[in-house]
């Protein structure tokens, strides 16, 4: 985001031009007989005799007032993926303590802008996944940071597989604002779960917003949502997120429905997400390896498929994205369409009925079910990174409705396969031409000529039978940095996205 104003006035506010604008000695506190505090553009200037520091705004975590002194909460830089609490303590005379009054609450108002303050905040540490060290980097890494920006913090050790499910399905929604899961992506999957299992789920799932804390070997919300796999770093971004509804997907099988906030994978990627399981050492690049030695087998994955195709074209999928990053934020009616469902009596139920129906049911209506004998890979995506260097899905947005719904044939040639391995990280897989890309609202998929394989629903093993999913638009609630939009590349590049 641009922090600099139009006119180039420092004091001129970036994110809320419209905001009235204080002079100069408005904006400047005095400090002590040597120093002074400076509201500029997006940093507190702390000017004194032998040295100036400029501290963002975004690092500002509290800011409180005695009888006698100011201090100044903030994250500090102190590696090049660290932050840690540091402090600035001055002295304030008695005359100019009612404009110290003032100019806290303007610090606070600019260091926070559309984020809450004094988030409460349910902890869920899970002391076993990814390398075992969430309790460790949770007490050293991001209970300070969440103590200092005066967060009402509730902790809890996850003890088994589903937990976490338990624990949000007990939950009152109304005591918290946020369940935070120092884990990889499997205990948000369980939360998500969890709070859907409730009677009154539509409810709690728009009002409990659910978050990351990357401790795990998995940690693809947190790339998308804080652009960052540190944990003190992603306390931050908890600290100042915004709150963004987010798309869930319904998956049904067998008798079964649960709930999708990351991806769906048959054939290539969920094989090679769930056959690396004992190379967990070598962290994400197991997937890419595992991609790789199926690539060069020409590997397909035989299937019956059925989509409901909402953006069928590429040059549809990047308009449709270019509009969204046009946005400074949300668009405002449809934020308080969706923020109507915490507070609509109408809401206070539990899940969503399913337009579609299960995969019990009649193929719906308008669907036609298709013999697909060369899959090589189906993936549908709801946001965009799976991990750091993996964008499969550059055009998603978190509520547009749609799962992004990638389809590669499994007999291209070894060359073009290996091409796209490695086009995912450089930005380009989007526009091979033997890549399939569009937006979807719902899809029915049967696997066929195989006995078992592989299927995942964010990384979760799932049964190896036919399944069926329908997307709820931001039937969730998360953290995100911008409100909007994911923190990954997408196929407008942002600063383009006018004509």
């Amino acid at each position: 985001m641009d922090t600099i104003s139009p006119d180039g006035d420092p004091f001129v506010d970036p994110v809320n031009p419209e905001r009235p604008q204080r002079s100069l000695e408005e904006s400047t506190l005095i400090v002590g007989r040597t120093a002074s505090l400076t509201l500029a553009t997006d940093s507190v200037i702390v000017l004194e005799s032998k040295n100036t520091q400029a501290i963002p705004f975004y690092n500002i975590l509290w800011a409180e007032l005695s009888d006698f002194e100011i201090t100044i909460r903030y994250a500090k830089p102190t590696a090049k993926h660290v932050v840690r609490v540091s402090n600035v303590n001055y002295p304030i005379e008695k005359p100019a303590h009612s404009h110290a009054v003032s100019w806290v609450e303007n610090l606070l108002d600019r260091a926070y802008g559309g984020s809450q303050r004094r988030k409460r905040i349910k902890v869920l540490v899970n002391p076993f996944g990814g390398t075992g060290k969430a309790q460790k980097w949770y007490l050293r890494d991001i209970e300070p940071i969440f103590a200092a920006a005066r967060c009402d913090i509730d902790l809890e050790k996850t003890q088994y597989r589903g937990h976490a499910e338990e624990i949000a399905q007990h939950l009152d929604p109304d005591a918290f604002d946020v369940i935070a899961a120092c884990s990889g992506d499997g205990l948000p999957y369980e939360v998500f779960n969890g709070l859907g299992r409730k009677s009154n789920a539509r409810r709690a799932l728009a009002k409990v917003a659910v978050v990351q804390l990357p401790c795990g070997t998995g940690n693809a919300m947190s790339w998308n949502l804080n652009g960052t796999d540190s944990p003190s770093i992603a306390a931050l971004c908890v600290v100042k997120g915004i709150r963004t509804p987010l798309d869930l997907t319904s998956i049904t099988q067998g008798n079964k429905r649960t709930l999708s906030f990351l991806s769906q994978s048959v054939g290539l990627v969920a094989e090679s997400d769930l056959a690396t399981e004992h190379l967990r050492w070598l962290g994400s690049q197991r997937f890419t390896y595992g991609i790789l030695v199926r690539l060069l087998r020409k590997t397909v994955y035989p299937c019956d498929l059925a989509i409901q195709v909402e953006v069928r074209t590429k040059a549809e999928v990047r308009e449709r994205y270019r509009r969204a990053l046009s946005y400074r934020s949300l668009p405002e009616q449809l934020r308080q369409s969706l923020d109507s469902q915490a507070d609509n009596d109408q809401q206070d139920s539990g899940l969503p009925p399913l337009h579609f129906g299960t995969i019990n049911d009649e193929l719906p209506a308008g669907w036609t079910l298709f013999p697909y004998d060369r899959l090589g890979n189906f993936y549908s995506g709801n946001m965009a990174l799976m991990a750091p260097d993996t964008n499969f899905f550059p055009a998603t947005l978190p509520n547009d409705g749609c799962l992004d719904l990638v389809t590669v044939d499994g007999d291209i040639s070894r060359t073009a396969a290996i091409r796209s391995l490695l086009a995912v990280g450089s930005g380009k897989f989007f526009d091979m031409p033997h890549v399939n890309y569009r937006k979807i609202s719902g899809y029915r998929i049967i696997p066929r000529d195989q006995k078992d394989g592989y299927i995942s629903i964010d990384g979760e093993r799932m049964p190896f039978q036919p399944f069926q999913a329908e997307v709820h638009k931001g039937l969730g609630t998360v953290l995100s940095k911008s409100g909007h939009l994911y923190e990954a590349p997408g196929v407008v590049a942002k600063g383009r996205e006018t004509i």
